[in-house]
């Protein structure tokens, strides 16, 4: 049950957010805070739960930047059994520390909070959820590592993958599990073999801090599908270059492709999809063959 006083503020806050007065937002949502609960926005109005027993941070622009050591990096946005997976693997089969970012409130939360009790893990919580690259963006400002992994909970290792990986950083400024190559008529991509390739598809993928911070994932890009094609083109429009490397890892049920709201999931792909179509569709100069 909501309290009547945290039901008022929300009230008055909804209003302060119809009028565009944001101070007043603000200054409601921090009260509402301090009473306990934690609050966010979403399509069909906020949405109010009682604080958990750890620092919930109002937005992914509130993630502090150049704050943790932390190599690999993994957006949560819920399906906690999925995570556990993917974090017991990574942590048997790498030496390297992992940051959570539980990406809006989820049923997820607790679990990343159990597993940060491990020194190698570190949590973060996000009361509003940001999109895809915005929230890997905010992950790559919070490492201070010369390379950061982006790794999807769907990606289990079964050995050391991330060593492999971080080895070819030396040569090439991204190295990861799936490379794809642009089909002719730019329509489409098809898997290559291991070697240079044209794009990198962000099921696991390393990358040097540097060259992400020159050319970060693309600002509006929400969901991830066609996202990491298109900053791979982007990496490679400035020079970088990507590999494709053979490791040892598994996939499991990508839960951003099959369980994400199909409207959506396919709105946002085809938005993604035209964009890169429009900057680079016919830059022959780009392909490798």
């Amino acid at each position: 049950m909501i309290p009547e006083d945290v039901r008022s503020l929300a009230a008055q806050r909804e209003k302060a957010r119809a009028d565009k007065d944001w101070a007043a937002s603000d200054d409601l949502r921090d009260r509402i805070s301090a009473l306990g609960w934690v609050v966010r926005d979403s399509a069909d109005g906020q949405v109010l739960a009682e604080a958990p027993p750890y620092p919930v941070l109002r937005s992914i622009r509130d993630v502090p930047e150049r704050a943790s050591t932390a190599v690999v990096g993994i957006v949560v946005d819920g399906w906690p059994d999925d995570v556990r997976t993917c974090v017991a693997a990574l942590l048997e089969h790498s030496g390297v520390g992992v940051v959570l970012l539980e990406n809006g409130l989820t049923d997820a939360g607790e679990l990343v909070h159990e597993l940060a009790q491990d020194s190698r893990v570190e949590e973060l919580h996000v009361a509003q959820p940001a999109g895809w690259a915005e929230a890997h963006n905010a992950l790559l400002r919070h490492s201070t590592a010369d390379a950061h992994v982006l790794m999807d909970p769907s990606t289990v290792l079964v050995g050391d993958a991330i060593g492999p990986l971080l080895a070819q950083l030396g040569s090439y400024d991204a190295a990861g599990w799936r490379g794809v190559g642009v089909d002719d008529g730019w329509l489409s991509f098809h898997d290559v073999p291991a070697g240079e390739v044209e794009a990198l598809l962000a099921y696991l993928v390393a990358v040097r801090r540097e060259a992400a911070l020159d050319v970060p994932l693309p600002a509006k890009a929400r969901f991830y599908r066609n996202a990491d094609l298109e900053w791979s083109f982007l990496l490679r429009d400035k020079g970088k270059r990507l590999i494709a490397v053979d490791v040892p890892v598994r996939q499991d049920r990508h839960r951003g492709y099959h369980d994400s709201d199909p409207a959506y999931r396919d709105k946002e792909s085809k938005r993604t999809y035209d964009r890169f179509l429009a900057a680079f569709r016919g830059r022959e100069d780009l392909r490798i063959t």
